[in-house]
């Protein structure tokens, strides 16, 4: 065939050499320079599936529609209620928070308020039957957005719970992410059953392109929360599912999620209802009305202060990447932090080497055992760089699966909500975080981080670099595939 078409293998090699030079320009505006890399690397060694790829899966913020209504809604929580950003305990704030707090509200458009009270459920049963005992309270609506929701015998009592809301008269309004819907069953019950009690549902960014509803198919909404009345409100790590997640292979192993909700009350319940306003506007184009009655702080010297954080690709800039930088740039003590899916960005990971590196006690909290395959060997790539440094990883004991998402800095900060401490969640997932200023909070936290430990292996650096080449292979090929994003 080239006999006859002489000029074909120079065009292609020019179209190739073309299609490079095009995708180094286009693709290094505006990314980091390993994520760059390593798309020009895919797309000029392997040009044509490399491009289709990078048009699939390479953008990663969400259509311009859809950032201008998270912008309008951040403008509509700027024009705030009066007495929102009151703070009660402003003068027992370490030294350092002021700036974090000032950079959330910069990017999040939410500002830290006092008059919270704030409780840490660790149990996964609990955290159901919390959330159920506050719907049975419910007198105006209630706020449901889970990145996963499934009707089984598990969640049973959280849908029962929504039918006597609705036979109350209580507004039931129902998000959770689309493409999830899909992939974990029963869809058609669960749907089925919201439908029935007259709940109103729409799925978070729908993959329906004949409807013009498309964007690059990995960008999810990975938020979890429930507000009652803006009164009470629930969000952590846990989805609406059985602790096994459905998953057969999950269940023949014995495997069981491991999770942290927190409950809240006080005027932060209306920055997590703001979160849930902008996604439903998102979904919907009904705006809901935000909650503009005054703040009046309580004179109660247990209550604490917090802030919320969403972040995710409907904004221009990486939220929780920015606070979570900051916030272990700032500790002057320790450092804990749990997270399932631990994949750094290189500013994490050099501020963690760093606070080991400053002397202070360090500790990340992972699961031993991991239930997706590249990220679980992704991340224990950046293991033995931790560990040199000082870092203290403890390994929780398998067959659960340690899913919390939380740190502690020094005696006074935690956060705690939906992100893990990837590239994932940092740029490609819409998340909610909750920080919370206060020393019994962060004790409390504390005693559930002992609670992992005592469930843990200590892992060393003798033990780690003597693991089989196979699996330091494994680890170093997956860890390539996590800046592909």
């Amino acid at each position: 065939m080239t006999a006859n078409l002489p000029w074909l293998p120079a065009v292609l090699a020019l179209a190739h050499v073309l299609l490079s030079v095009v995708a180094i320009l286009f693709i290094s505006a505006r990314r980091r320079p390993t994520t760059a890399i390593a798309w020009a690397l895919l797309i000029i060694f392997v040009p044509y599936l490399g491009a289709l790829a990078f048009f699939l899966v390479g953008f990663s913020r969400l259509p311009r529609r859809r950032r201008e209504k998270q912008r309008e809604v951040s403008r509509a929580i700027l024009d705030r209620t009066e007495g929102l950003d009151r703070v009660g305990h402003r003068d027992e704030w370490p030294a350092w928070l002021g700036s974090a707090v000032r950079l959330n509200e910069e990017l999040g458009a939410l500002p830290m308020v006092g008059g919270t009270r704030a409780e840490l459920i660790d149990d996964y049963d609990a955290a159901i039957a919390a959330i159920v005992a506050d719907i049975d309270t419910a007198e105006q609506y209630v706020h449901v957005e889970f990145f996963i929701l499934t009707l089984d015998a598990t969640t049973e009592p959280f849908f029962a719970a929504l039918e006597r809301a609705r036979a109350r008269g209580v507004t039931v309004r129902v998000l959770s992410d689309h493409l999830m819907s899909i992939l974990y069953p029963p869809r058609k019950a669960t749907l089925g059953r919201l439908a029935a009690m007259g709940a109103e549902w729409h799925g978070m960014l729908p993959l329906r392109p004949l409807r013009g509803q498309w964007q690059r198919p990995d960008l999810r909404n990975h938020r979890k929360l429930v507000v009652i009345d803006g009164r009470v409100g629930h969000t952590g790590s846990q989805n609406m599912i059985a602790a096994h997640y459905g998953k057969k292979k999950a269940i023949r192993r014995g495997l069981r999620w491991k999770e942290v909700m927190v409950r809240l009350e006080g005027p932060v319940v209306r920055e997590l209802d703001a979160v849930f306003v902008t996604d439903w506007f998102s979904e919907t184009d009904e705006l809901l009305p935000l909650d503009t009655s005054p703040v009046v702080l309580p004179d109660d010297p247990t209550l604490l202060d917090a802030q919320v954080l969403p972040s995710g690709p409907s904004f221009e800039n990486d939220n929780n990447l920015k606070l979570y930088t900051t916030l272990i740039h700032k500790a002057e003590k320790q450092v804990s932090i749990t997270s399932p899916y631990f994949v750094p960005d290189e500013s994490i990971q050099l501020a963690i080497i760093t606070a080991a590196s400053r002397g202070l006690l360090v500790e990340l909290y992972v699961s031993e055992i991991g239930d997706q395959f590249f990220v679980y060997h992704a991340q224990r790539s950046y293991y033995e760089d931790l560990l040199r440094a000082g870092v203290r990883i403890y390994l929780y004991q398998a067959p659960t699966v340690l899913h919390s998402k939380h740190f502690t800095i020094d005696d006074d900060v935690s956060v705690v909500g939906s992100s893990n401490m990837d590239i994932r969640s940092f740029s490609l997932n819409m998340e909610v975080s909750v920080m919370v200023q206060g020393a019994e909070f962060v004790q409390r936290m504390r005693a559930i981080e002992a609670t992992y430990r005592a469930h843990s292996r200590e892992l060393s650096l003798d033990e780690w670099v003597r693991r089989p080449w196979p699996e330091k292979a494994r680890d170093s090929l997956a860890r390539l595939t996590s800046s592909l994003q």
